[in-house]
């Protein structure tokens, strides 16, 4: 089960075919796929039917994690059951296989893990940036990524106590940011780069992150200094405060004669695959 854009991959599944299909822009499983992959029988609907009999906990909230999809096949768009990752874990716990047994101790493992982050979040910290450094990122971009990762919860935290009510608050606030320091909303800027759901920080430079955390820092800043509340005030904010990274980025690619909004991602050529061995 991998998404083709992402580097991480689960070789759970190695060699076999699980199709997939995107919808409310994440993937979503063929279930049938995944269970086929899972159990020894060549029939994986009566399978399916005999665990709902077993798990009435699963067999309840069927509804809730799978849904029918049109799924790209070979004869063509079919409809089919699917189920987004979290949906397909759930249904792997309830899978009796030897063949499932490996990634359900890595579940365990990832919880237990959460468990401990939410006790101690330096830990949380610590794994990101051991993730980063095996993707092949530089211990320098690790550094200023961490930092802006930082920031960006430091100016989320400022909305929510100032009247960002919901996500859409939060996207709307961050385009605004983008849009005066980048000239581009993050889903110009995705396209820019030609990512489809990837995270389009870590596809950014050092340059590039320096200047995100400008244009956030400064938003915070003046959010606190005018104790700014309501999304009005805190949108007029978010264009200052990308506006004043926007002006420093211009003056730097005036000198340099370049720009530093790049479509190149950091790591096209150089990252590396990141492998969960289960088996």
């Amino acid at each position: 089960m991998e998404e083709d854009h992402e580097t991480t991959k689960i070789a759970l599944f190695r060699g076999k075919k699980i199709r997939k299909t995107l919808y409310s822009n994440e993937w979503w499983f063929v279930v049938e796929d995944v269970v086929l992959a899972l159990i020894d029988s060549n029939d994986p609907k009566q399978y399916i039917q005999r665990m709902k009999q077993r798990d009435l906990e699963l067999d309840k909230g069927w509804v809730q994690i799978v849904h029918t999809l049109e799924v790209p096949t070979e004869g063509g768009k079919q409809k089919m059951l699917c189920a987004n990752t979290e949906g397909i874990f759930r249904i792997i716990q309830s899978i009796p296989s030897p063949k499932a047994e490996p990634l359900k101790r890595w579940l365990a493992k990832v919880g237990y893990e959460r468990v401990q982050e939410i006790e101690n979040p330096e830990l949380a910290t610590k794994r990101t940036r051991i993730l980063y450094k095996l993707k092949g990122y530089s211990d320098d971009w690790i550094e200023k990524r961490m930092r802006g990762i930082f920031m960006r919860e430091e100016l989320t935290d400022e909305w929510k106590n100032r009247g960002a009510e919901n996500q859409r608050d939060y996207e709307i606030l961050t385009a605004e940011i983008s849009k005066a320091t980048f000239g581009m909303t993050p889903s110009e800027y995705r396209k820019h780069k030609n990512l489809k759901r990837e995270n389009l920080r870590d596809h950014m430079d050092d340059l590039e992150l320096i200047f995100v955390m400008l244009g956030e820092r400064s938003t915070t800043e003046i959010h606190r200094t005018e104790n700014s509340q309501g999304v009005p005030k805190l949108k007029s904010d978010a264009i200052a405060g990308g506006s004043i990274a926007g002006g420093a980025r211009k003056k730097l690619e005036k000198r340099l004669g370049k720009s530093i909004v790049l479509k190149s991602n950091y790591l096209k050529n150089k990252q590396k695959k990141i492998e969960i061995k289960l088996l």
